[in-house]
């Protein structure tokens, strides 16, 4: 359970260069040294063995109760007045694929590729010969449109197979359709938590913070695979996206670790179990309020 060393290097730059001119590893510091109790977005019959050690770490340098919220899964309702005007699209070219055959693909907004990186995952998609639909952004402060970015012809080239979406999508009610089998994921945590709660395999491809240790942690218990990248640099070719991709969604050796996301649901979506890890969360608030200040 550790970074690639071309996410530490990354990371590092990104965290010097802070906008508040104070760098992210002293703000962890001082939230971690002055905090008096730490909430985890998690449970223990998740991660067990993680939550034991943070709290045996917390008890060696400062005692303080370590206390899971629970998965905290959206609600699909939510959503959805958000995104009428564009899901009926989405909806309709969903509905035309087979159940289980779509990958879908979110990369966040935090970090955005290279040309080179683009083009990689582009060919790649389209070698694997799977469905796909993919939410792509404009990068910011960027004068080329990311659809001029992608390699010449390639749009024509998966017509009716693959979908490139330039705009805003409804994520969680993508996922939530039947015809969609996995999710190539930046790992972020609640891009993670939304593809599990329906049981969808992930492909990992970390690119920014504690995405790489949340990719880890994925792989690490069976719910996917990680798109290999060269330790140093990063890089990635189209052969391994299109190799990895297949492995997670149609080849036969991928068949255990899509029965094992799938068991996820049970876990991640299911809002019972969410409520009562959720009220026990508010019962240690209560027991541990201070008191009130004299009027």
């Amino acid at each position: 359970m550790a970074y690639r060393l071309h996410e530490v290097a990354k990371w590092v730059q990104a965290s010097s260069g802070n906008e508040s001119g104070t760098p992210d590893t002293v703000r962890f510091g001082v939230a971690i040294e002055e905090s008096d109790v730490v909430f985890v977005r998690s449970s223990d019959e998740f991660e067990p063995e993680w939550l034991n050690l943070v709290r045996e770490l917390y008890r060696e340098v400062k005692v303080k109760p370590v206390v899971p919220v629970g998965f905290l899964p959206p609600n699909i309702e939510e959503e959805a007045s958000e995104f009428d005007e564009t899901w009926g699209g989405i909806k309709g070219w969903l509905d035309k694929q087979r159940v289980n055959s779509v990958v879908y693909i979110a990369l966040g907004t935090e970090a955005t590729l290279s040309q080179e990186e683009l083009t990689e995952l582009a060919l790649g998609l389209e070698l694997s010969g799977v469905p796909f639909f993919w939410v792509l952004r404009n990068p910011p402060e960027s004068t080329q449109s990311v659809s001029e970015m992608l390699p010449p012809g390639f749009l024509e080239r998966v017509k009716g197979r693959g979908v490139v979406d330039l705009g805003w999508a409804p994520q969680v009610r993508i996922l939530s359709h039947d015809s969609v089998g996995g999710f190539l994921t930046h790992c972020g945590w609640n891009s993670m938590i939304e593809g599990l709660m329906f049981g969808r395999v992930l492909m990992f491809f970390p690119m920014v913070n504690d995405q790489g240790l949340n990719a880890r942690l994925g792989n690490g218990k069976g719910l996917g695979v990680e798109i290999p990248r060269n330790e140093r640099d990063g890089s990635f070719t189209r052969d391994s996206v299109a190799e990895f991709v297949r492995l997670a969604m149609v080849d036969d050796s991928g068949e255990s670790m899509r029965i094992r996301a799938k068991e996820m649901k049970d876990l991640f979506g299911d809002r019972n179990k969410n409520n009562r890890i959720v009220g026990e969360f508010i019962c240690f608030l209560e027991e541990n309020r201070p008191p009130r200040c004299p009027e």
